[in-house]
């Protein structure tokens, strides 16, 4: 399949899943983490996907598509914090966590691979 735009990126895909995923799970959390961990969560998650179109958008340079792809890859990592603090505070199950945090893995690891192969993705 010839990828059209951002939509067709299966870690794009990915990230989109779990940051509907990361909205669904944080309404259980407590009100009063609803500025703090809640609203951290939801924004880093968000933050993936949108690192990741943007980067698609600037592929043809080089510098800026490995950038983009790079901030996305930190929001992940980013995600796996908070899910762990989350889980410390028992706002999350230890199920559930651990399916978010291998969903990050998986994410970091497709945005290392492209990283490295960006010849393969660059014009």
């Amino acid at each position: 399949m010839k990828i059209q735009n951002h939509r067709d990126l299966i870690v794009w895909r990915k990230a989109m899943d779990v940051a509907m995923q990361v909205f669904e799970v944080t309404k259980t959390f407590p009100v009063e983490e609803r500025y703090s961990l809640t609203d951290q969560m939801r924004r880093a998650s968000r933050s993936v996907a949108a690192q990741i179109a943007e980067g698609w958008r600037r592929r043809r340079y080089r510098a800026a598509f490995v950038n983009k792809f790079s901030e996305a890859e930190g929001e992940a990592a980013e995600m796996q914090t908070h899910i762990e603090i989350a889980l410390r505070c028992g706002y999350l199950k230890s199920e559930i966590a651990a399916e978010l945090d291998c969903a990050y893995e998986e994410i970091i690891a497709m945005l290392v691979s492209i990283s490295k192969n960006v010849d393969k993705w660059t014009p």
